[in-house]
């Protein structure tokens, strides 16, 4: 599984996030990009304020995945299994996992980060 993760390019926990994916990242497969690119939206085919709800993951196949199902595709990708996301599809597990993931997202600028990748790459935003 191929594609591209969306992360909230200003939010210092979703940058963490997103360079503890790149850490693991076994295959060299999982590409990311904040959302706050120009044109993210057009690529997503969302609508530009839908954006900040969640982080998103767009495969080579050109479905799109949203809040925490992106996650465990972009987990697929940076492990090389599809497991994250057979587990993720498993009776009651999507519906934990989204739940735990809205909780975070709303509450993601309290939590601790590092600096916003925008902040350090303001050209990649």
């Amino acid at each position: 599984m191929t594609g591209v993760l969306f992360f909230d390019g200003e939010c210092g926990m979703c940058t963490r996030a997103r360079n503890t994916l790149v850490r693991w990242d076994r295959t060299g497969e999982l590409l990311t990009e904040p959302y706050q690119q120009a044109g993210t939206a057009q690529r997503l085919g969302v609508a530009p304020e839908r954006l900040p709800e969640s982080v998103w993951w767009l495969d080579s196949s050109g479905q799109v995945y949203a809040a925490a199902e992106a996650v465990n595709a972009a987990l697929s990708a940076a492990l090389g299994t599809r497991l994250p996301l057979r587990f993720y599809r498993m009776v009651g597990v999507r519906q934990v996992q989204e739940a735990v993931y809205r909780w975070v997202a709303t509450h993601r600028y309290r939590f601790p980060g590092t600096t916003p990748y925008c902040q350090s790459d303001p050209a990649g935003c």
